[in-house]
């Protein structure tokens, strides 16, 4: 495996970006800083025809870097994170999400946020974040809409697993494929891009946007409550503290 936290592809007007930093992909800030230059690079590529988020090791990615989540980095952290979705929203080629193992967290958002998500039937999403005394901002912003609001309400507030047959039961995911033909299903949807237009799959997703209330703003919103109101908290505190140290979380309700 290369020491390169991403790998980066571009076959057949696809543009692919690889986690590669294993076997649980945690996005720290250094590679999603790598992830966030690829993005600037693909928007200017109007030859692409769809970019594609796929993974080595066993997780797509297991969430941001805890580590990096508290104290003095927490604001970084979130800026870097959140610019990742900022650039995909203003992104004209259709995203797909490869999952073939687990999708948690800040993990889950990447592939929630992108066009199409094709898992593999072992995969498995969700944002545990209120277990360790956070919530996940990305997720509040688009679940209601993609979920309806009380699924999104109940996934977010028990923070609870859930399999690929029941993610795309509820639409979080679009296709199931079998862990054996995985590699050639994926292949052989992607292939569907390339006999089409690259601008008229750009104006087909400027369309299908223009119906989708302005992300940015509210995800700006919830930034401003996450860092000012929750984070000022004791328990938000606590949680990601117990969670470093191993042990369980001691709520204080305040």
């Amino acid at each position: 495996m290369s020491d390169e936290l991403i790998l980066v592809e571009k076959r057949d007007s696809i543009g692919k970006i690889i986690f590669n930093n294993g076997p649980l992909n945690i996005l720290n800030i250094d590679m999603m800083k790598q992830i966030n230059k690829t993005l600037d690079d693909f928007l200017e590529d109007n030859s692409l025809k769809a970019i594609v988020f796929d993974h080595f090791g066993k997780a797509f990615s297991a969430g941001v870097d805890v580590g990096e989540h508290v104290g003095d980095t927490a604001k970084k952290m979130l800026e870097v994170f959140h610019g990742m979705f900022k650039r995909l929203n203003h992104m004209k080629i259709p995203t797909v999400a490869c999952v073939k193992g687990a999708a948690y967290g800040g993990g889950c958002e990447v592939a929630a946020f992108c066009d199409i998500v094709l898992a593999s039937e072992k995969a498995k999403f969700g944002n545990p974040e209120i277990k360790v005394g956070v919530f996940p901002p990305v997720s509040a912003v688009i679940f209601p809409s993609i979920l309806g609001e009380k699924k999104a309400f109940e996934l977010i507030l028990q923070g609870e697993i859930i399999d690929a047959e029941e993610a795309h039961r509820i639409g979080l995911v679009n296709q199931v494929f079998s862990l054996e033909s995985y590699e050639q299903d994926v292949s052989t949807f992607l292939e569907r891009f390339n006999k089409l237009s690259a601008i008229v799959l750009q104006y087909s997703k400027k369309a299908i946007k223009l119906g989708i209330s302005d992300f940015e703003t509210k995800l700006d919103e919830v930034e401003t409550l996450y860092l000012k109101e929750l984070m000022a908290t004791t328990d938000a505190n606590e949680g990601l503290q117990a969670f470093i140290e191993k042990r369980s979380p001691q709520w204080q309700n305040r």
